[in-house]
């Protein structure tokens, strides 16, 4: 299962999900990480260019290029939320500390 959460460059969880900077991408198998990838996205940057639309339309195309099945974030707002949903993506919110922990702990073990 590949898993995102926003992550601060000393791994952390980012509280920000839309307007991170970076991800992490976690490649989790039987509740164990086996990859792990961090992508500078620049999200906060991007975030007020163009409508809300053309951020939620960007964050789509990141998550279905990276074929990610789950997002561990600390918020995320309800317009994300509800894109989220329509995708079918399952999230898992009120992660805070060390990212890889945050994965593991929404991740289920088999």
């Amino acid at each position: 299962m590949i898993v995102c959460a926003p992550v601060t460059p000393e791994g952390m969880i980012d509280p920000r999900w839309g307007r991170a900077d970076w991800v992490a991408l976690a490649d989790v198998v039987s509740g164990e990480i086996v990859g792990w990838r961090q992508v500078e996205v620049l999200w906060s940057g991007l975030h007020d260019e163009g409508g809300p639309g053309s951020h939620h339309a960007r964050v789509v195309t990141f998550l279905r290029e990276h074929q990610v099945e789950a997002v561990v974030a600390n918020h995320i707002g309800p317009g994300m939320v509800r894109m989220l949903d329509t995708m079918g993506v399952p999230m898992h919110l009120g992660a805070a500390g060390d990212a890889r922990a945050a994965v593991l702990a929404a991740s289920p073990a088999s």
